[in-house]
């Protein structure tokens, strides 16, 4: 079997116009609206500004996600007994994903930011600083990868390791900020400022500090002279970087965009290659394993002389083959973390139409002016919403719908023989860990709404971890030596991009 991996030629990226970012100028719409007659971007007809829709922009590393129906879950045998992802047919939606793991360098150069930025918040760097004592073990010497995994040049294309979900996500919000100035800066919007740090959500809610070029015109100021602050109409921002949803990782991973034809997938697959089998068959590579894995009881490289994998720990990423999404490392490597909240029978609950467990939906905090709120580093403050009388949602908080919240109790009995509802009969409660006497009292699982999932096996696991179906979870603020994680983003529209990855 061939790796069927699609490489797309690389377009040029253009200069970003005034109005417009990247290769794609998103011109002013000609003509009227349809509804009310009234002229789109005429100053003497109000200057309702409308542009055209344009194919989105490539943010950097991102490779193009084609989105359909699959069958999520484990297709091959569930040797645990866990029974945690039962198949199920689902569909997902066009999407962006890092073609690799994000790696020490680009974590780095997050780290330097935040320094540069916070010089008078030390904790926030120090917050994000990974957990290299995730390397220690106490039977075997790990302290030189503990001390220069993460900092010597020659790691600089691994993996970043020993980064919690919590890091993970706070990386996603940082990337997004450091793009979109980018892209204002080269829209000639803005100019780089040293001493203010550039957050979009603020930007676009008028509370931006730092350096203004040149804001783009208004056509509905009175005069037709004003200028305005770049809006999410003009095109120029992109969406946010994100954690992808465990069911995205998943159907990316497997890509059977190279298996399918008209409409009809002629050949599953166990592991996001072709075949059953964890060697290479093409005559060029035939032998060599397609991923960084444990083979077997302290077999992690092979013998000297003709190591199989080659490494004994992380590779450098894009060491072996791409899936036919082009994407890298999909299996072994690293485990990646997912935007997930674990549950055994999550596979049950979510929805068919992008699943997924995790939902904790926040409103901005605003002052009687109807202002934002900005916290001490110029972040809009947030709030969980609360319960509201809606259809579709009924609270803010949706961690633990429908397993392990007030309507699906297991209805143990309290200690006065009642089976009232309380605290400490919840399907999933981690106890009160505030508890200084009984620490953790109470406590019904090791499962808790700070639970998240990491799928794709690693350096250190067998392969049966390599299969994309299989889940495993850690608590959203503990890392590990063998997890990392890669980047998301919405794919705006339906439109399929003729360029659909940008180095």
């Amino acid at each position: 079997m061939k790796i069927r991996s699609k490489v797309f030629p690389l377009l040029a990226i253009t200069a970003l116009a005034l109005v417009g970012c990247g290769g794609n100028s998103n011109t002013a719409r000609k003509g009227s609206s349809p509804t009310t007659g009234w002229a789109y971007n005429d100053p003497s007809m109000g200057g309702y500004e409308v542009r055209e829709a344009q194919e989105q922009d490539l943010g950097p590393n991102l490779v193009f996600i084609e989105g359909g129906t699959f069958q999520m879950g484990q297709t091959n045998d569930d040797i645990y007994y866990d029974w945690n992802n039962v198949t199920r047919r689902v569909t997902i939606d066009n999407f962006y994903m890092d073609e690799n793991e994000v790696t020490n360098v680009d974590y780095r150069e997050f780290l330097f930011w935040l320094r540069k930025a916070y010089p008078n918040y030390p904790q926030v760097y120090r917050n994000a600083l990974p957990d290299t004592n995730v390397w220690r073990r106490e039977l075997a010497f790990n302290d030189p990868l503990m001390k220069n995994y993460l900092r010597l040049p020659q790691f600089n294309d691994y993996p970043v390791v020993g980064v919690s979900w919590r890091q993970a996500n706070d990386y996603c919000i940082w990337r997004t900020d450091r793009v979109n100035e980018l892209r204002l800066i080269e829209a000639g919007v803005l100019k780089y400022d040293p001493n203010s740090q550039f957050n979009t959500d603020a930007y676009l809610a008028g509370q931006y500090e730092g350096l203004v070029n040149k804001n783009l015109p208004s056509l509905s100021s009175k005069d037709g002279k004003g200028t305005r602050r770049v809006t999410l109409e003009d095109g120029i921002l992109l969406p946010q970087y994100r954690l992808p949803t465990e069911a995205e990782w998943e159907y990316a991973a497997i890509a059977l965009i190279g298996n399918t034809f008209d409409e009809r997938v002629v050949e599953r697959k166990t592991y996001p290659w072709n075949g059953h089998s964890l060697r290479n068959p093409d005559p060029k590579n035939r032998g060599d394993l397609t991923a960084n894995f444990r083979r077997g009881r302290g077999d992690y490289k092979g013998t000297a002389g003709s190591a199989n994998d080659g490494y004994s720990k992380p590779a450098p990423v894009r060491s072996f083959w791409p899936n036919d999404f082009n994407l890298y490392d999909m299996a072994g490597n690293v485990n990646e973390w997912v935007l997930d909240v674990y549950r055994p029978q999550s596979s049950e609950d979510v929805e068919d139409f992008r699943p997924f467990r995790g939902n904790v939906f926040t409103e901005y905090l605003k002052k009687e002016d109807g202002t934002p709120m900005v916290d001490s580093l110029k972040r809009l403050r947030m709030d969980t919403v609360k319960s509201v009388n809606r259809y579709n949602y009924r609270k803010g908080d949706n961690r633990n719908i429908k397993d392990g919240d007030l309507g699906t109790l297991l209805g143990y009995e309290n200690e006065n023989g009642s089976d009232s509802v309380s605290t400490t009969n919840k399907m999933y409660y981690p106890g009160n860990n505030k508890a200084k006497k009984r620490p953790n009292e109470g406590m019904t699982s090791l499962i808790s709404d700070k639970s998240r999932v990491y799928k794709g096996g690693s350096w250190r696991d067998r392969a049966y971890w390599l299969i994309p179906g299989t889940r495993r979870y850690l608590d959203e603020n503990e890392s590990r030596d063998d997890i990392g994680f890669r980047c998301a983003m919405e794919s705006l529209g339906d439109r399929i991009p003729k360029q659909t990855r940008k180095k």
